[in-house]
Protein backbone atom coordinates (compact mmCIF):
# COMPACT_ATOMS: atom_id res chain seq x y z
CA UNK A 1 0.00 0.00 0.00
CA UNK A 2 2.29 2.05 -0.98
CA UNK A 3 2.93 5.56 -2.69
CA UNK A 4 -0.26 6.08 -5.14
CA UNK A 5 1.21 9.48 -6.32
CA UNK A 6 3.63 12.16 -5.68
CA UNK A 7 7.10 10.52 -5.77
CA UNK A 8 10.18 11.62 -7.79
CA UNK A 9 9.70 10.92 -11.38
CA UNK A 10 13.32 8.91 -12.09
CA UNK A 11 12.66 6.11 -9.26
CA UNK A 12 11.53 3.12 -10.97
CA UNK A 13 9.57 1.64 -7.74
CA UNK A 14 7.49 4.91 -8.18
CA UNK A 15 5.83 4.18 -11.61
CA UNK A 16 5.22 0.70 -10.35
CA UNK A 17 3.40 2.15 -7.22
CA UNK A 18 1.42 4.89 -9.55
CA UNK A 19 0.44 2.01 -11.75
CA UNK A 20 -0.26 -1.23 -9.72
CA UNK A 21 -3.46 0.76 -7.13
CA UNK A 22 -6.00 -0.71 -9.16
CA UNK A 23 -5.04 -4.11 -10.57
CA UNK A 24 -6.33 -3.31 -14.02
CA UNK A 25 -6.69 -6.68 -16.24
CA UNK A 26 -4.62 -5.59 -19.40
CA UNK A 27 -6.51 -7.90 -21.94
CA UNK A 28 -8.72 -6.70 -24.20
CA UNK A 29 -12.21 -7.57 -23.67
CA UNK A 30 -13.43 -10.94 -25.80
CA UNK A 31 -17.08 -9.82 -26.91
CA UNK A 32 -17.96 -6.96 -28.54
CA UNK A 33 -21.59 -6.51 -26.59
CA UNK A 34 -23.01 -3.69 -25.10
CA UNK A 35 -22.48 -3.42 -21.61
CA UNK A 36 -24.66 -1.09 -19.18
CA UNK A 37 -22.62 1.31 -16.90
CA UNK A 38 -24.32 3.58 -13.93
CA UNK A 39 -21.95 6.34 -12.34
CA UNK A 40 -22.13 7.67 -8.89
CA UNK A 41 -24.58 4.79 -7.66
CA UNK A 42 -24.99 5.96 -3.88
CA UNK A 43 -24.54 3.11 -1.54
CA UNK A 44 -25.46 3.79 2.18
CA UNK A 45 -23.62 2.82 4.88
CA UNK A 46 -25.16 1.49 8.77
CA UNK A 47 -24.39 5.46 10.24
CA UNK A 48 -25.63 7.28 7.16
CA UNK A 49 -22.97 8.31 5.20
CA UNK A 50 -23.26 7.39 1.39
CA UNK A 51 -20.78 6.12 -0.57
CA UNK A 52 -20.12 6.65 -4.65
CA UNK A 53 -19.57 3.46 -6.80
CA UNK A 54 -19.53 3.22 -11.18
CA UNK A 55 -20.90 0.07 -11.89
CA UNK A 56 -20.67 -1.88 -15.68
CA UNK A 57 -23.40 -5.16 -15.96
CA UNK A 58 -24.14 -7.90 -18.30
CA UNK A 59 -25.96 -6.61 -21.71
CA UNK A 60 -29.16 -9.23 -20.26
CA UNK A 61 -31.19 -8.50 -17.83
CA UNK A 62 -30.57 -10.96 -14.80
CA UNK A 63 -29.22 -11.51 -11.47
CA UNK A 64 -25.26 -12.01 -12.14
CA UNK A 65 -22.47 -12.55 -9.11
CA UNK A 66 -20.63 -9.16 -8.12
CA UNK A 67 -16.97 -8.19 -8.42
CA UNK A 68 -15.83 -5.68 -6.41
CA UNK A 69 -12.98 -2.99 -5.97
CA UNK A 70 -12.81 -0.76 -3.31
CA UNK A 71 -10.56 2.09 -3.75
CA UNK A 72 -9.29 5.47 -2.36
CA UNK A 73 -7.49 6.30 -5.22
CA UNK A 74 -10.52 7.98 -6.81
CA UNK A 75 -12.71 5.24 -8.79
CA UNK A 76 -13.26 7.68 -12.14
CA UNK A 77 -9.21 7.84 -12.31
CA UNK A 78 -10.09 6.35 -16.21
CA UNK A 79 -8.68 2.76 -15.23
CA UNK A 80 -12.22 1.49 -14.57
CA UNK A 81 -14.36 1.30 -17.50
CA UNK A 82 -12.04 -1.14 -19.29
CA UNK A 83 -11.99 -3.57 -16.04
CA UNK A 84 -15.61 -3.17 -15.88
CA UNK A 85 -16.36 -3.97 -19.46
CA UNK A 86 -14.09 -6.90 -19.18
CA UNK A 87 -16.08 -8.24 -16.13
CA UNK A 88 -19.54 -7.69 -17.45
CA UNK A 89 -18.51 -9.18 -20.80
CA UNK A 90 -17.81 -12.61 -18.92
CA UNK A 91 -20.97 -12.37 -16.78
CA UNK A 92 -20.37 -10.38 -13.72
CA UNK A 93 -21.23 -7.19 -12.37
CA UNK A 94 -18.08 -5.34 -11.91
CA UNK A 95 -18.63 -2.35 -8.79
CA UNK A 96 -15.60 -0.09 -8.28
CA UNK A 97 -15.95 2.37 -5.06
CA UNK A 98 -14.85 5.61 -3.54
CA UNK A 99 -13.46 4.30 0.04
CA UNK A 100 -14.96 6.75 2.32
CA UNK A 101 -13.53 10.69 2.06
CA UNK A 102 -12.63 9.73 -1.13
CA UNK A 103 -13.57 10.88 -4.36
CA UNK A 104 -17.21 11.12 -5.04
CA UNK A 105 -17.98 9.46 -1.15
CA UNK A 106 -19.24 10.78 1.94
CA UNK A 107 -17.44 11.00 4.96
CA UNK A 108 -13.50 11.52 6.13
CA UNK A 109 -10.91 9.33 5.14
CA UNK A 110 -8.90 7.75 8.07
CA UNK A 111 -6.57 5.23 6.75
CA UNK A 112 -8.18 1.75 6.86
CA UNK A 113 -10.27 2.21 10.37
CA UNK A 114 -13.69 2.77 8.68
CA UNK A 115 -12.93 0.11 5.86
CA UNK A 116 -14.09 -3.13 7.68
CA UNK A 117 -18.02 -1.88 8.17
CA UNK A 118 -18.36 -0.13 4.90
CA UNK A 119 -16.84 -3.39 3.30
CA UNK A 120 -19.34 -5.47 4.91
CA UNK A 121 -22.12 -2.59 4.32
CA UNK A 122 -21.18 -3.21 0.62
CA UNK A 123 -20.98 -6.24 0.18
CA UNK A 124 -24.57 -6.49 2.01
CA UNK A 125 -25.87 -3.54 -0.24
CA UNK A 126 -24.95 -5.33 -3.32
CA UNK A 127 -26.49 -8.75 -2.72
CA UNK A 128 -29.66 -7.20 -2.33
CA UNK A 129 -29.81 -5.66 -4.87
CA UNK A 130 -32.19 -7.04 -7.98
CA UNK A 131 -29.39 -7.56 -10.80
CA UNK A 132 -26.93 -9.82 -8.13
CA UNK A 133 -27.17 -13.12 -7.51
CA UNK A 134 -26.60 -12.85 -3.56
CA UNK A 135 -22.62 -13.78 -4.09
CA UNK A 136 -19.64 -11.19 -4.17
CA UNK A 137 -15.94 -11.54 -4.57
CA UNK A 138 -13.43 -8.89 -3.97
CA UNK A 139 -10.29 -8.29 -6.03
CA UNK A 140 -7.47 -5.21 -5.90
CA UNK A 141 -3.91 -4.31 -4.78
CA UNK A 142 -2.49 -2.73 -2.44
CA UNK A 143 -4.87 -0.53 -0.07
CA UNK A 144 -7.86 -2.15 -2.26
CA UNK A 145 -6.35 -5.90 -1.13
CA UNK A 146 -6.48 -4.85 2.59
CA UNK A 147 -9.86 -3.78 2.71
CA UNK A 148 -10.96 -6.86 1.35
CA UNK A 149 -9.05 -9.09 4.36
CA UNK A 150 -10.84 -6.26 6.60
CA UNK A 151 -14.44 -6.59 4.76
CA UNK A 152 -13.76 -10.21 5.21
CA UNK A 153 -13.00 -9.71 9.06
CA UNK A 154 -16.53 -8.88 9.72
CA UNK A 155 -18.13 -12.06 7.96
CA UNK A 156 -20.75 -10.27 5.41
CA UNK A 157 -22.66 -13.44 4.85
CA UNK A 158 -22.52 -12.92 1.05
CA UNK A 159 -18.94 -12.32 0.35
CA UNK A 160 -17.80 -15.65 -1.10
CA UNK A 161 -14.03 -15.14 -1.83
CA UNK A 162 -11.26 -12.60 -2.51
CA UNK A 163 -8.04 -12.03 -4.56
CA UNK A 164 -6.15 -9.99 -2.20
CA UNK A 165 -2.88 -8.58 -4.17
CA UNK A 166 -0.24 -7.02 -2.25
CA UNK A 167 -2.03 -6.25 1.02
CA UNK A 168 -0.73 -4.57 4.31
CA UNK A 169 -1.30 -5.83 7.70
CA UNK A 170 2.02 -5.66 9.63
CA UNK A 171 1.96 -1.69 11.09
CA UNK A 172 5.18 -1.74 12.88
CA UNK A 173 6.67 -4.43 10.52
CA UNK A 174 5.78 -2.60 7.18
CA UNK A 175 3.90 0.71 7.52
CA UNK A 176 3.80 3.31 9.29
CA UNK A 177 6.69 1.53 10.99
CA UNK A 178 9.40 -1.01 10.28
CA UNK A 179 10.48 -2.61 12.92
CA UNK A 180 9.35 0.23 15.01
CA UNK A 181 10.62 2.69 13.33
CA UNK A 182 8.58 5.51 11.61
CA UNK A 183 8.77 5.68 7.84
CA UNK A 184 9.12 8.83 7.60
CA UNK A 185 9.38 9.22 3.79
CA UNK A 186 6.47 6.96 3.41
CA UNK A 187 4.22 8.64 5.63
CA UNK A 188 4.41 12.25 4.33
CA UNK A 189 4.43 10.85 0.62
CA UNK A 190 1.01 8.57 1.13
CA UNK A 191 -1.28 10.45 3.72
CA UNK A 192 -0.60 14.18 1.36
CA UNK A 193 -1.47 12.17 -1.42
CA UNK A 194 -4.60 11.12 0.14
CA UNK A 195 -5.30 14.34 2.08
CA UNK A 196 -9.01 15.75 0.79
CA UNK A 197 -10.86 13.96 -1.71
CA UNK A 198 -8.91 14.42 -5.21
CA UNK A 199 -5.17 13.38 -5.78
CA UNK A 200 -2.92 15.61 -3.94
CA UNK A 201 0.55 14.05 -5.51
CA UNK A 202 1.18 16.69 -7.92
CA UNK A 203 1.51 18.92 -5.24
CA UNK A 204 4.93 17.73 -3.86
CA UNK A 205 6.43 18.02 -7.38
CA UNK A 206 8.85 21.16 -6.38
CA UNK A 207 8.97 20.28 -2.55
CA UNK A 208 12.60 20.65 -0.78
CA UNK A 209 13.24 17.27 0.75
CA UNK A 210 16.49 18.03 2.04
CA UNK A 211 14.86 20.69 4.02
CA UNK A 212 11.69 19.03 4.93
CA UNK A 213 14.04 15.92 6.16
CA UNK A 214 16.00 18.20 8.22
CA UNK A 215 12.87 19.21 10.38
CA UNK A 216 12.46 18.80 13.62
CA UNK A 217 10.42 17.67 15.54
CA UNK A 218 8.72 15.14 13.19
CA UNK A 219 5.51 15.69 14.54
CA UNK A 220 5.03 18.84 12.48
CA UNK A 221 6.88 17.77 9.74
CA UNK A 222 4.31 17.64 8.16
CA UNK A 223 3.61 21.10 8.53
CA UNK A 224 7.78 21.63 7.10
CA UNK A 225 6.57 19.73 3.86
CA UNK A 226 3.48 22.43 3.65
CA UNK A 227 0.04 20.71 4.80
CA UNK A 228 -1.11 19.73 8.24
CA UNK A 229 -2.05 16.55 8.59
CA UNK A 230 -4.13 14.31 11.30
CA UNK A 231 -3.57 11.02 10.35
CA UNK A 232 0.45 11.70 9.74
CA UNK A 233 0.70 13.11 13.52
CA UNK A 234 -1.68 9.95 14.83
CA UNK A 235 0.55 7.42 13.53
CA UNK A 236 3.69 9.33 15.14
CA UNK A 237 1.16 9.48 18.66
CA UNK A 238 0.77 6.24 18.67
CA UNK A 239 4.02 4.57 18.56
CA UNK A 240 3.07 1.27 20.39
CA UNK A 241 0.71 -1.68 19.37
CA UNK A 242 -1.99 -0.28 21.15
CA UNK A 243 -5.77 0.45 21.12
CA UNK A 244 -5.45 2.16 18.39
CA UNK A 245 -3.50 -0.37 15.72
CA UNK A 246 -5.76 -3.21 17.36
CA UNK A 247 -8.77 -2.10 15.71
CA UNK A 248 -6.86 -3.43 12.16
CA UNK A 249 -4.46 -5.71 13.83
CA UNK A 250 -5.68 -9.53 13.15
CA UNK A 251 -5.45 -12.14 15.78
CA UNK A 252 -5.67 -16.04 15.81
CA UNK A 253 -9.73 -15.42 16.50
CA UNK A 254 -9.91 -13.37 13.71
CA UNK A 255 -8.93 -16.08 11.23
CA UNK A 256 -10.81 -18.61 12.89
CA UNK A 257 -14.19 -16.98 11.66
CA UNK A 258 -12.74 -16.42 7.79
CA UNK A 259 -14.27 -19.40 5.87
CA UNK A 260 -13.74 -18.17 2.21
CA UNK A 261 -10.96 -19.04 -0.35
CA UNK A 262 -8.68 -16.55 -1.38
CA UNK A 263 -5.98 -16.38 -3.64
CA UNK A 264 -2.99 -13.99 -2.18
CA UNK A 265 -0.38 -12.47 -4.65
CA UNK A 266 2.78 -11.16 -3.20
CA UNK A 267 6.47 -10.65 -4.45
CA UNK A 268 9.90 -11.10 -3.19
CA UNK A 269 10.66 -7.34 -3.66
CA UNK A 270 6.53 -6.46 -2.44
CA UNK A 271 7.23 -3.84 -0.28
CA UNK A 272 3.47 -5.02 1.66
CA UNK A 273 4.95 -8.55 1.59
CA UNK A 274 4.87 -8.61 4.86
CA UNK A 275 1.50 -8.39 5.14
CA UNK A 276 0.51 -10.51 2.18
CA UNK A 277 2.39 -13.38 4.10
CA UNK A 278 1.06 -12.41 7.31
CA UNK A 279 -2.81 -13.23 6.13
CA UNK A 280 -1.75 -16.39 4.36
CA UNK A 281 -0.04 -17.95 7.49
CA UNK A 282 -3.03 -16.97 9.95
CA UNK A 283 -5.37 -18.70 7.01
CA UNK A 284 -3.19 -21.58 6.47
CA UNK A 285 -3.07 -21.62 10.23
CA UNK A 286 -6.50 -20.87 11.81
CA UNK A 287 -9.41 -20.68 8.95
CA UNK A 288 -11.59 -23.76 8.78
CA UNK A 289 -10.95 -22.32 4.32
CA UNK A 290 -7.17 -23.40 5.52
CA UNK A 291 -7.76 -25.85 2.64
CA UNK A 292 -8.87 -23.34 -0.17
CA UNK A 293 -5.99 -20.67 0.07
CA UNK A 294 -3.83 -20.32 -2.83
CA UNK A 295 -0.24 -18.37 -2.77
CA UNK A 296 1.51 -17.01 -5.71
CA UNK A 297 4.82 -14.92 -5.07
CA UNK A 298 6.83 -13.53 -8.15
CA UNK A 299 10.76 -11.67 -8.31
CA UNK A 300 8.04 -8.83 -8.05
CA UNK A 301 7.66 -5.07 -6.89
CA UNK A 302 4.75 -3.90 -4.98
CA UNK A 303 3.57 -2.95 -8.25
CA UNK A 304 4.71 -6.20 -10.06
CA UNK A 305 2.55 -8.40 -7.83
CA UNK A 306 -0.29 -6.78 -8.79
CA UNK A 307 0.31 -6.05 -12.64
CA UNK A 308 2.13 -9.83 -13.14
CA UNK A 309 5.99 -8.59 -13.21
CA UNK A 310 8.73 -7.05 -14.93
CA UNK A 311 11.54 -8.55 -16.68
CA UNK A 312 14.29 -6.68 -14.54
CA UNK A 313 13.77 -5.51 -10.78
CA UNK A 314 16.90 -3.03 -10.36
CA UNK A 315 20.19 -4.85 -12.23
CA UNK A 316 18.38 -8.47 -11.88
CA UNK A 317 16.98 -10.38 -14.44
CA UNK A 318 14.68 -12.93 -15.13
CA UNK A 319 13.17 -14.74 -17.71
CA UNK A 320 9.67 -14.37 -19.49
CA UNK A 321 8.16 -16.90 -17.85
CA UNK A 322 8.29 -14.30 -14.52
CA UNK A 323 5.57 -12.61 -15.83
CA UNK A 324 2.13 -14.08 -15.42
CA UNK A 325 -1.21 -13.25 -16.82
CA UNK A 326 -2.89 -12.11 -13.51
CA UNK A 327 -6.65 -11.84 -15.92
CA UNK A 328 -6.58 -15.41 -17.00
CA UNK A 329 -6.10 -16.00 -13.11
CA UNK A 330 -8.45 -13.88 -11.59
CA UNK A 331 -10.83 -14.97 -14.09
CA UNK A 332 -9.82 -18.57 -13.26
CA UNK A 333 -10.66 -18.02 -9.60
CA UNK A 334 -13.52 -16.29 -10.10
CA UNK A 335 -15.00 -19.14 -12.56
CA UNK A 336 -14.67 -21.48 -9.55
CA UNK A 337 -15.43 -19.91 -6.40
CA UNK A 338 -17.61 -17.08 -7.57
CA UNK A 339 -19.69 -18.15 -10.57
CA UNK A 340 -19.40 -21.76 -9.54
CA UNK A 341 -18.76 -22.87 -13.19
CA UNK A 342 -15.55 -24.89 -12.10
CA UNK A 343 -15.67 -27.90 -9.62
CA UNK A 344 -12.04 -26.63 -8.53
CA UNK A 345 -9.03 -24.40 -8.93
CA UNK A 346 -6.06 -25.91 -10.64
CA UNK A 347 -3.39 -24.48 -8.86
CA UNK A 348 -0.88 -25.56 -6.73
CA UNK A 349 -1.04 -24.87 -3.31
CA UNK A 350 2.07 -22.03 -3.10
CA UNK A 351 3.57 -21.37 -6.66
CA UNK A 352 7.02 -19.47 -5.93
CA UNK A 353 9.13 -18.12 -8.37
CA UNK A 354 13.28 -18.55 -7.43
CA UNK A 355 15.48 -15.78 -9.05
CA UNK A 356 19.00 -16.54 -9.47
CA UNK A 357 18.04 -19.78 -11.24
CA UNK A 358 14.69 -18.37 -12.84
CA UNK A 359 12.68 -21.27 -12.08
CA UNK A 360 8.95 -21.73 -10.54
CA UNK A 361 8.04 -24.60 -8.23
CA UNK A 362 5.19 -25.64 -6.73
CA UNK A 363 4.96 -26.55 -3.43
CA UNK A 364 2.55 -28.37 -1.46
CA UNK A 365 2.65 -25.23 1.65
CA UNK A 366 4.36 -21.96 2.40
CA UNK A 367 6.81 -21.94 4.01
CA UNK A 368 7.65 -25.46 2.01
CA UNK A 369 7.96 -28.28 4.39
CA UNK A 370 11.08 -29.50 3.72
CA UNK A 371 12.76 -26.08 4.22
CA UNK A 372 15.66 -26.26 6.71
CA UNK A 373 17.43 -23.47 8.39
CA UNK A 374 21.28 -22.67 8.89
CA UNK A 375 23.19 -20.39 10.11
CA UNK A 376 25.71 -18.56 8.15
CA UNK A 377 27.91 -17.14 11.07
CA UNK A 378 30.08 -13.50 11.21
CA UNK A 379 33.58 -12.92 11.92
CA UNK A 380 35.99 -10.59 11.24
CA UNK A 381 39.40 -9.36 12.93
CA UNK A 382 37.42 -6.41 14.43
CA UNK A 383 37.81 -4.30 11.13
CA UNK A 384 34.57 -5.30 9.45
CA UNK A 385 33.97 -1.30 8.64
CA UNK A 386 33.72 -0.98 4.71
CA UNK A 387 33.97 -3.08 1.79
CA UNK A 388 37.29 -3.40 2.21
CA UNK A 389 37.40 -4.57 5.56
CA UNK A 390 37.83 -8.11 6.56
CA UNK A 391 34.33 -9.40 7.74
CA UNK A 392 33.39 -12.68 6.28
CA UNK A 393 30.12 -15.19 6.85
CA UNK A 394 31.04 -18.54 7.17
CA UNK A 395 29.10 -22.17 8.55
CA UNK A 396 31.41 -22.56 11.19
CA UNK A 397 30.56 -20.89 14.65
CA UNK A 398 32.96 -18.26 15.95
CA UNK A 399 35.32 -18.84 18.62
CA UNK A 400 37.12 -15.81 20.46
CA UNK A 401 36.99 -13.16 17.75
CA UNK A 402 37.34 -9.22 18.41
CA UNK A 403 34.10 -7.51 18.04
CA UNK A 404 32.84 -4.91 15.15
CA UNK A 405 32.73 -1.16 16.08
CA UNK A 406 31.81 2.26 14.31
CA UNK A 407 30.13 5.34 15.07
CA UNK A 408 26.36 6.37 13.88
CA UNK A 409 25.85 9.69 13.27
CA UNK A 410 21.80 10.77 13.08
CA UNK A 411 22.62 13.78 10.95
CA UNK A 412 25.12 11.69 8.61
CA UNK A 413 23.09 9.35 7.85
CA UNK A 414 23.47 6.40 5.59
CA UNK A 415 21.41 6.54 2.46
CA UNK A 416 18.28 4.17 1.78
CA UNK A 417 18.30 4.39 -2.20
CA UNK A 418 21.92 4.24 -4.63
CA UNK A 419 20.98 6.37 -7.30
CA UNK A 420 16.92 6.90 -6.80
CA UNK A 421 16.47 3.01 -6.39
CA UNK A 422 16.95 0.27 -3.72
CA UNK A 423 15.49 -2.96 -5.21
CA UNK A 424 17.78 -5.16 -6.65
CA UNK A 425 20.90 -2.05 -7.11
CA UNK A 426 24.54 -2.45 -6.54
CA UNK A 427 25.46 -1.66 -3.18
CA UNK A 428 29.05 -0.99 -3.17
CA UNK A 429 28.56 2.55 -2.89
CA UNK A 430 26.69 2.52 0.69
CA UNK A 431 29.77 -0.39 1.37
CA UNK A 432 32.37 2.29 1.25
CA UNK A 433 31.08 4.15 4.08
CA UNK A 434 33.22 3.93 7.33
CA UNK A 435 29.88 3.31 9.49
CA UNK A 436 29.00 0.13 7.36
CA UNK A 437 30.13 -3.56 8.61
CA UNK A 438 30.04 -5.57 5.38
CA UNK A 439 30.31 -9.64 5.87
CA UNK A 440 31.10 -11.66 2.71
CA UNK A 441 31.15 -15.75 2.08
CA UNK A 442 33.74 -17.23 0.38
CA UNK A 443 32.47 -18.41 -3.51
CA UNK A 444 30.24 -20.75 -3.68
CA UNK A 445 30.82 -23.70 -5.43
CA UNK A 446 26.96 -25.27 -5.15
CA UNK A 447 23.70 -23.54 -5.33
CA UNK A 448 22.41 -22.33 -2.23
CA UNK A 449 18.90 -22.01 -2.62
CA UNK A 450 16.81 -20.07 -0.46
CA UNK A 451 13.10 -20.20 0.12
CA UNK A 452 11.19 -18.75 3.15
CA UNK A 453 11.89 -15.85 6.00
CA UNK A 454 15.44 -14.41 6.30
CA UNK A 455 17.12 -12.77 9.89
CA UNK A 456 20.19 -11.52 10.80
CA UNK A 457 20.61 -12.28 14.40
CA UNK A 458 22.56 -9.64 15.79
CA UNK A 459 24.48 -9.56 19.27
CA UNK A 460 25.05 -5.65 19.38
CA UNK A 461 25.73 -3.00 22.81
CA UNK A 462 25.71 0.94 22.23
CA UNK A 463 26.37 3.82 24.17
CA UNK A 464 22.74 5.64 24.01
CA UNK A 465 19.88 4.82 25.16
CA UNK A 466 18.11 3.99 21.86
CA UNK A 467 18.86 3.64 18.43
CA UNK A 468 18.81 1.45 15.46
CA UNK A 469 20.08 -1.42 13.82
CA UNK A 470 19.81 -2.23 10.34
CA UNK A 471 20.88 -5.08 8.11
CA UNK A 472 20.68 -6.59 4.57
CA UNK A 473 21.36 -9.22 2.13
CA UNK A 474 23.19 -9.07 -1.00
CA UNK A 475 23.96 -11.48 -3.90
CA UNK A 476 27.58 -10.89 -4.87
CA UNK A 477 28.38 -11.58 -8.05
CA UNK A 478 31.21 -13.09 -10.04
CA UNK A 479 31.82 -9.26 -11.07
CA UNK A 480 31.61 -8.43 -7.92
CA UNK A 481 28.07 -5.92 -7.95
CA UNK A 482 26.29 -6.95 -4.63
CA UNK A 483 22.67 -6.80 -5.44
CA UNK A 484 20.16 -6.23 -2.87
CA UNK A 485 17.55 -8.92 -2.22
CA UNK A 486 13.89 -8.48 -0.26
CA UNK A 487 11.38 -6.77 -0.67
CA UNK A 488 12.59 -3.48 1.70
CA UNK A 489 15.56 -1.17 1.71
CA UNK A 490 17.10 -2.76 4.99
CA UNK A 491 15.70 -4.66 7.73
CA UNK A 492 15.39 -2.26 10.82
CA UNK A 493 14.86 -3.14 14.49
CA UNK A 494 14.35 -0.08 16.85
CA UNK A 495 16.21 -1.17 20.07
CA UNK A 496 13.11 0.78 22.30
CA UNK A 497 10.73 -2.35 20.77
CA UNK A 498 13.52 -5.27 20.71
CA UNK A 499 10.95 -6.33 23.41
CA UNK A 500 8.03 -6.25 21.09
CA UNK A 501 5.57 -3.14 20.27
CA UNK A 502 3.28 -3.07 22.83
CA UNK A 503 6.12 -0.79 25.35
CA UNK A 504 9.23 0.55 25.59
CA UNK A 505 12.39 -0.41 26.97
CA UNK A 506 15.32 1.62 26.39
CA UNK A 507 18.77 0.63 26.40
CA UNK A 508 21.83 0.11 29.47
CA UNK A 509 24.40 1.90 28.08
CA UNK A 510 26.99 -0.60 26.59
CA UNK A 511 25.29 -3.84 27.65
CA UNK A 512 24.79 -6.31 24.57
CA UNK A 513 21.69 -7.08 23.26
CA UNK A 514 19.97 -9.53 20.74
CA UNK A 515 18.92 -8.04 17.97
CA UNK A 516 16.70 -10.37 15.80
CA UNK A 517 16.04 -8.37 12.60
CA UNK A 518 13.71 -9.18 9.90
CA UNK A 519 14.73 -9.36 6.25
CA UNK A 520 11.52 -11.54 5.10
CA UNK A 521 10.73 -13.57 3.26
CA UNK A 522 13.15 -14.09 -0.18
CA UNK A 523 13.23 -16.70 -3.03
CA UNK A 524 16.39 -16.84 -4.75
CA UNK A 525 19.26 -19.11 -5.73
CA UNK A 526 22.83 -18.21 -4.91
CA UNK A 527 24.20 -19.65 -7.93
CA UNK A 528 28.26 -21.21 -8.26
CA UNK A 529 30.72 -18.21 -8.55
CA UNK A 530 28.55 -15.65 -6.55
CA UNK A 531 28.55 -15.02 -2.80
CA UNK A 532 25.88 -14.26 0.06
CA UNK A 533 26.67 -10.97 1.90
CA UNK A 534 25.13 -9.05 4.49
CA UNK A 535 25.44 -5.08 5.67
CA UNK A 536 24.75 -4.07 9.13
CA UNK A 537 24.62 -0.33 10.23
CA UNK A 538 21.95 1.75 12.01
CA UNK A 539 20.44 4.12 9.27
CA UNK A 540 18.72 4.49 5.95
CA UNK A 541 17.98 7.72 5.29
CA UNK A 542 15.07 9.01 4.03
CA UNK A 543 13.39 5.48 4.05
CA UNK A 544 13.58 5.19 8.00
CA UNK A 545 13.64 8.46 10.42
CA UNK A 546 17.23 8.59 11.49
CA UNK A 547 16.97 8.03 15.09
CA UNK A 548 18.57 10.36 17.14
CA UNK A 549 19.81 7.72 19.72
CA UNK A 550 18.45 9.60 22.98
CA UNK A 551 15.96 8.05 24.00
CA UNK A 552 13.02 11.01 23.71
CA UNK A 553 9.92 10.27 22.83
CA UNK A 554 10.28 10.54 18.89
CA UNK A 555 7.32 12.71 17.81
CA UNK A 556 9.35 15.71 19.80
CA UNK A 557 12.56 14.56 19.74
CA UNK A 558 14.64 17.75 18.63
CA UNK A 559 18.08 16.84 19.97
CA UNK A 560 20.80 14.58 18.30
CA UNK A 561 23.62 12.32 19.90
CA UNK A 562 26.30 10.19 18.11
CA UNK A 563 25.89 6.23 18.69
CA UNK A 564 28.90 3.98 19.38
CA UNK A 565 27.81 0.81 18.47
CA UNK A 566 29.27 -2.75 18.91
CA UNK A 567 28.80 -6.17 16.91
CA UNK A 568 30.13 -8.95 18.66
CA UNK A 569 30.48 -12.23 16.85
CA UNK A 570 32.23 -14.29 19.42
CA UNK A 571 31.26 -17.93 21.12
CA UNK A 572 28.74 -16.80 23.59
CA UNK A 573 27.29 -14.10 21.36
CA UNK A 574 27.65 -15.61 17.68
CA UNK A 575 25.80 -13.07 15.17
CA UNK A 576 24.58 -15.25 11.93
CA UNK A 577 22.59 -14.58 9.08
CA UNK A 578 19.38 -17.18 9.95
CA UNK A 579 18.85 -18.68 5.96
CA UNK A 580 15.91 -20.77 4.69
CA UNK A 581 17.60 -23.55 3.17
CA UNK A 582 15.96 -26.10 0.06
CA UNK A 583 17.87 -29.32 -0.40
CA UNK A 584 18.23 -29.95 -4.03
CA UNK A 585 15.05 -29.46 -6.26
CA UNK A 586 14.90 -30.45 -9.44
CA UNK A 587 13.08 -27.70 -11.89
CA UNK A 588 9.79 -28.36 -12.48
Amino acid sequence: MHEPEGKRAPRRLALALTLELACIPAAAATASAQVPQRFDVRMPMRDGVELSADMWMPADTGRYPTVLVRTPYIKSSGRYPRLGRFYARRGYVFVVQDARGRGDSQGSFDFFFADARDGYDTVEWIAAQPWSNGRVGMVGGSYLATVQWLAAREQPPHLVCIIPQAPAGRYFDEIPYMGGAFQMEWALRWINGTSARVAQGASLSQTEWTRVYQHRPLLTMDEAMGRKMPLYRDFLTHKTADAYWERILFTTEDFQKIAIPAFTFTGWFDADQPGAISYWEGMRKHSPARDRQYLIAGPWTHGGAIRGGSLTVGDMEFTPSSIVDVDSLHVAFFEYCLKGARPAFDFPRARVYVSGSNVWRSLDDYPPPQMVYRKLYLHSGGAANTLAGDGTLSWEAPGSEPPDRYAYDPQRPVPSDVGGEHLGIDQRVIERRDDVLVYTSEVLEEPLEIIGRVFVVVHAASDARDTDFMAKIMDVYPDGRALKLGPWQAGVLRARYRKGYRSEVLLTANRPEEYRIELFDIGHAFLPGHRVRIEVSSSAHPYIAPNPNTGNPVATDTEWRIARQTVYHDRARASHLLLPMMPATPKD
